[in-house]
Order: C-alpha cells, then sequence, then structure tokens
C-alpha cells in the first residue's frame, strides 16, 4: 500500500481559517482555547452542555422543528443558531456544539450553515470534519475523564460512552486523547456507493500520546477491510489488518455518516503492540516534590497566584522554608512585573544543588470565589515556558497536582495540559502526592 501525507485540503473556509497552519491542529487549538476558557468561568460535567459556550461567545440559540438537525444564520445582530428539539439529547447537544464551531471560521456570515454540510459544495465534507472535530472538543472536554492505563474493547466502551451522553465520536476521541496506552483513533467515511462493500478513506487519526506515528490519513482502504463491515450505526466489528506495514488490531463501530450518503460512516481504535520510545507518561509516586528524585538537574514546580509576592500557603510555604533564595529572587521578580502582564509567565531560580524551582503564575488572585481561580490558559503557556526550559537544560520536571488546591483546577484538566505541552516533547516528568495518613485505631467505631 502507499501512504498519502494527508488530506489536499481545497474548501476555501478552511484555507482562510487555518491559513499556513494545518487544518486539524488549528481548529485543535481555537476550541480548546473556548474549552479553557470555559473551565475557568466553573463549567463542569459531565454532561457538558455546549449552551455554556454559546453563553460564552454570546450566541443566541433557539428552538425550531422546522430544520432538520441545526443551522447557524445570520442577522442584523450577529449570528444565530437554530436546533430541532425533537432529536435525542444526545444528537442536540452534538449539533448545536457543530454550529458553535461553524463560529470560528472567519467566513460564517457568508451563508447559512447546516449541520451535515451543503451537497452542492463537493469538498464541504472537509468543512464538516474539522467541525465535528471541535464539536467533539465542545461536548467531551478537557478534563471531563481521567487518564486510563488500558482503554476497553469496542463495544464496553460503546456502552460507557452512553453514561456521558455523547456521541461515539466524541467518546472515542476524548478517551484517545488521555490513554497512557499506545492507541490511536481513526474516522473513515465511504468513498463509493451501490456497491456491497464500499472503500472507505481515513478522515483523521488522533494518537494517544504514547502511541508510534502512522501516516494513514487520506488511506484508502481495501473494499474487505473489516472497516466495511460495519453496515450500520452502532454495528462494530474487530479484526488484524496491515495499514502501515504492521499487523494492527483494529476495533470499530458505525456512527452518522455524512448527509446524501446511505452509508455510514466508521469510527475506530488501533492498538499498537508498544509504545513509543521517545515518549513517557507521566510517573506517579508517594513522595514529597520538593525531594526530587534522580539525578542531573531537577526542575520542581509550583503554581503561585499572581499577587503573591512571597509563598505563602500549601507545597509553596514549605518551598520558602526550604528554598529562601529562590524565594528572595521571586519577590524581586515579581515585582518588577506589571499585575496585568503576569499571568502565564514563569519564574526560574537559581540552580542550587541541581534543582531550579519553578514558579508557574497561572492563579488569579486568592481568597474564596464563586468560580475557579485556576486560568488554564495561563498555565498553558507556563507549561511551555516549562518544556522550553527543560529541553534547553536537559532537566526532568517535578511536581505536586499543581492547580487542585487553592486554585480549583480540575487535575484531569491540568493533566491532559501537561501530556499536550511537556510529553509529547518526550520530557520526563514525576509527580508526586503524599503518602496516605494512618487511620487512627479507635476501641469502639
Amino acid at each position: 500500500m502507499t501512504y498519502p501525507k494527508g488530506i489536499s485540503w481545497t474548501n476555501r473556509s478552511v484555507l482562510e481559517f487555518a491559513g499556513d497552519e494545518n487544518p486539524i491542529s488549528a481548529v485543535e487549538r481555537a476550541s480548546r482555547e473556548l474549552v479553557l476558557k470555559a473551565r475557568e468561568a466553573g463549567w463542569s460535567g459531565p454532561p457538558f452542555n455546549p449552551v455554556h459556550i454559546a453563553n460564552l461567545m454570546r450566541v443566541p440559540i433557539d428552538a425550531t422543528s422546522t430544520v432538520a438537525d441545526a443551522r447557524t444564520v445570520s442577522t442584523p445582530h450577529g449570528p444565530r443558531i437554530e436546533y430541532n428539539p425533537k432529536q435525542v439529547r444526545e444528537r442536540v447537544r452534538f449539533s448545536i456544539a457543530h454550529e458553535l464551531a461553524h463560529l470560528l471560521f472567519p467566513d460564517v456570515a457568508e451563508r447559512t450553515r447546516h449541520r451535515g454540510g451543503t451537497p452542492q459544495i463537493k469538498d464541504d465534507w472537509q468543512l464538516e470534519l474539522l467541525c465535528n472535530l471541535a464539536a467533539s472538543e465542545f461536548v467531551m472536554p478537557i478534563g471531563s475523564i481521567p487518564s486510563k492505563d488500558k482503554i476497553a474493547g469496542i463495544e464496553d466502551l460503546m456502552v460507557e460512552r452512553r453514561k456521558f451522553d455523547v456521541s461515539a465520536e466524541a467518546f472515542l476521541i476524548r478517551v484517545t486523547k488521555t490513554s497512557v496506552e499506545p492507541v490511536g483513533m481513526f474516522c473513515a467515511s465511504p468513498t463509493l456507493e451501490g456497491q456491497n462493500r464500499p472503500a472507505y478513506r481515513i478522515d483523521y487519526f488522533i494518537p494517544s500520546m504514547t502511541a508510534p506515528s502512522v501516516s494513514i490519513v487520506g488511506l484508502r482502504l481495501p473494499k474487505d477491510s473489516v472497516v466495511s463491515r460495519c453496515t450500520a450505526i452502532g454495528y462494530s466489528d474487530h479484526a488484524h489488518e496491515d495499514w502501515a506495514g504492521d499487523d494492527l488490531r483494529i476495533e470499530c463501530v458505525g456512527i452518522p455518516g455524512y448527509p446524501g450518503s446511505s452509508l455510514p460512516r466508521v469510527a475506530g481504535i488501533i492498538r499498537f503492540d508498544s509504545p513509543r520510545s521517545d515518549r513517557h507518561p507521566i510517573r506517579y509516586v508517594h513522595g514529597n516534590a520538593l525531594e526530587p528524585r534522580g539525578d542531573g538537574l531537577k526542575l520542581v514546580c509550583q503554581l503561585v497566584n499572581d499577587r503573591a509576592r512571597t509563598w505563602g500557603g500549601g507545597v509553596a510555604k514549605r518551598a520558602a522554608r526550604k528554598f529562601p533564595d529562590a524565594q528572595r529572587e521571586f519577590s524581586t521578580w515579581i515585582g518588577s512585573i506589571p499585575m496585568e502582564e503576569r499571568l502565564g509567565t514563569v519564574h526560574f531560580s537559581t540552580e542550587k544543588d541541581d534543582v531550579v524551582i519553578a514558579s508557574l503564575i497561572a492563579q488569579a488572585g486568592f481568597g474564596k470565589s464563586e468560580t475557579p481561580r485556576i486560568r488554564y490558559s495561563a498555565l498553558e503557556r507556563c507549561l511551555k515556558a516549562i518544556a522550553d526550559f527543560a529541553r534547553e537544560a536537559t532537566a526532568s520536571i517535578h511536581m505536586p497536582k499543581i492547580g487542585t488546591g487553592a486554585a480549583g483546577a480540575s487535575w484531569d484538566a491540568v493533566e491532559e495540559l501537561i501530556d499536550y505541552c511537556l510529553i509529547k516533547d518526550g520530557l520526563s516528568i514525576t509527580v508526586y502526592d503524599l503518602p496516605p495518613k494512618r487511620a487512627q485505631f479507635r476501641l469502639f467505631d
């Protein structure tokens, strides 16, 4: 088989939106930015209601039975989303999320956008593909499920996703992104109609952080592939097939097709025999992050609020006692930065005994608050700065579960950001939890 480099992007809306960036990477970045802002504003789940994203974007949503699924229309006051409330709840949420994704594209006001696209525009499937990916981020966002060492089989996954009341596509994407196991999620669509077993093309492929690199986007699968056996929505199958020179374990399920197609699309999981040698999942241990383990330079991370002049709480308070010189350096540094420029910055202390203290400014203020004080977008910028420092200095990275104290962060969300910013670069990360406390003996309970 030959393996194409990927999709040849031709859709005008897609090209205008992405510019020089890979369109899939661009839409994942844009949707993640919106999700992080929503999480900062207190958005929680499951299920995660995309109406919260609509409120954040100040876009009205109206129910009407005159549309099949949903559409985005342009009005003198800006875009408006209309949806059919008679559809099942899972489909309604995804349809609304899909229309919200259209708002990411600068030419959204030029014409009415219908979920499923416009059949007269031959490459509109490219725009629809990107909107499906963004919609998946909106209904199953970063931090919605914890990471797993091993994910279940496709049939069990389809049962589990019902607990979240989301589409199979959205659930499989998030499961893959949070998996420690070397797996990849793919979505394929039929390329020919009117045959018993049409050929399928791989529309997109999303690897877990430890999955080996394969180039299968755009690949046309053999007509006898297991993918072609999923002839209806919900039908599943699995087999070993040679897609990229290796015998791969393929598990797949039929999902709703593109409008006008009588055949379903197919989503699935590829299981690889071994992980990438240059990527390692987070190492969790019981211990003290201020006593980092290992040889060489060790970068110890702590999260600090944007008003702190000294380290006064939690891990930071213990760090101030253990590393007083680093505390004084931080106080001088933070005082030189205007308040409005602090979030998203990192202070690196002078190295001492092979340890550098990194103070990540990703908490807005301190004290009681109706919404979490964590600023995920600022934390993402901090983690990218940590990655740059660690690569250049050849340092290992050590931290407690940053942000989960007074900042009110979801560790599942922080963990995904660590994967995205650090693990993908092959960096070594150790996260420390204090050992569990011993229970006190009581004669009578």
